[in-house]
């Protein structure tokens, strides 16, 4: 017979309960912590007296004092400035490094943009090491970085975050999260991870999915990406595989995609094909967000061509929500990235064609809805990722990163 979990397991789990509360909630006082995680008052300040003790909390008189007689309870707030990790993003027309503080705050970032086309390894693991690199010097001297990730658009594998295709990106066997991490030099390993998936991982903590453990994020770039979140959980599938949505073939006689197949569903709603559909597809014409945002834009002036172009995306948009909707019957899909704009243009057509093309019953309570973080979501969702660890076993993994002669022991059970 098994043995239940001991006190110090109970004590651990409950840490990582609490810092989590405070981290995706915000700050909350001694009497809210006690209701809402189901622990005594007692209990409850043990706890926070261990976070503060560890520097990952503090606690403190409410800034605006309630009516009630008595002595207010105290206030527990996660130590931004204190605990933070780096989240990296690396986009088609953009790199983006941010320091995130312990309570999802942005404390500081460095974003720039870059030109299309093949980027050399050594070049970019260079650029995401020198921002920052630059975002750890503003950090208070007592501040410590406790984890870090990286949302990159392409197949990344779990067991290793080996990256295993990505679109203008050819890093070949490198290992891009050792490599950057030897760069920093700060005692942490860079995971690796598909940037739709951290996308849903955000939407679904911070943004439009809060509340629902049952949603489909679809991220938009120059490729279609998605993440999708089942009882709460990030569905990876075998490998970490799972979400490669932008690949699901919804028209096979149609466009060559740059997987090796046709009609891929990111062939129909990608940025190219907008652009090509309104006419805006020569070399010498914008290209990117930018460039899909004025096709929607002149939609809205009441262009016929950027008009016809968005009804054309948003016929196959809906194509694929439906398919996904029948699959998975989500409780939301989000729509993210440059998805986001190409919704927004043509949510009519994709309702018309989701209502004839998704079963009655699990397209009754989808709701369609648009990424709340905007183009912040993958880097979101990077910076989320990185805490998952300190999270968890918040402590323990403090006092590592603290003294790394003397590893903390962990207990098993």
């Amino acid at each position: 017979m098994k043995a239940g979990p001991s006190q110090e397991e109970i004590r651990r789990h409950n840490l990582g309960t609490l810092l989590r509360f405070v981290h995706l909630r915000g700050p909350a006082s001694r009497a809210v912590l006690a209701e809402s995680l189901g622990l005594n008052r007692s209990t409850i300040m043990a706890l926070t007296t261990d976070l503060t003790a560890a520097g990952l909390v503090r606690e403190e008189l409410p800034r605006r004092p309630g009516r009630r007689a008595g002595r207010p309870s105290l206030v527990v707030r996660p130590e931004s400035t204190r605990v933070y990790v780096l989240a990296f993003d690396i986009a088609v027309d953009r790199l983006a490094v941010a320091r995130v503080g312990l309570g999802g705050t942005i404390l500081d970032r460095r974003e720039t943009a870059r030109p299309r086309g093949l980027l050399d390894p050594a070049d970019l693991i260079g650029a995401l090491a020198g921002a920052a690199r630059a975002l750890v010097r503003k950090a208070g001297r007592d501040a410590v970085c406790v984890g870090a990730a990286l949302a990159f658009p392409g197949i990344v594998r779990r067991s290793d975050d080996m990256i295993m295709f990505g679109p203008n990106l050819d890093v070949g066997d490198l290992q891009l999260g050792d490599a950057l991490a030897r760069r920093l030099g700060l005692g942490v390993p860079v995971a690796v991870c598909n940037d739709a998936n951290l996308g849903a991982l955000a939407e679904h903590e911070r943004g439009a999915g809060v509340g629902c453990d049952d949603l489909i994020y679809l991220h938009g770039d120059v490729g279609v990406g998605g993440g999708i979140i089942v009882g709460g959980t990030l569905l990876g599938g075998a490998d970490g595989y799972g979400g490669e949505i932008g690949h699901m073939v919804v028209n096979p006689g149609g466009r060559a995609c740059g997987c090796g197949s046709h009609g891929c569903f990111e062939t129909e709603v990608g940025e190219a094909t907008l652009l090509a559909h309104a006419g805006r597809d020569a070399p010498d014409r914008p290209v990117g967000r930018d460039a899909v945002r004025a096709v929607v834009d002149a939609a809205d002036r009441g262009d016929i061509v950027a008009r016809d172009a968005l009804h054309r995306v948003g016929t196959w948009l809906g194509f694929g929500v439906a398919n996904l909707v029948n699959v998975f019957n989500p409780g939301m899909v989000i729509f993210g990235g440059t998805l986001r704009d190409v919704y927004l243009g043509s949510a009519a057509q994709v309702r018309s064609v989701l209502a004839t093309g998704a079963l009655a019953a699990p397209r009754e309570r989808v709701r369609l809805r648009t990424a709340e973080l905007g183009d912040d979501a993958t880097l979101v969702g990077a910076a989320e990722f990185a805490f998952a660890e300190v999270l968890a076993d918040p402590v323990q993994v403090l006092a590592r990163l603290r003294d790394p002669a003397e590893p903390a022991e962990i207990v098993t059970g």
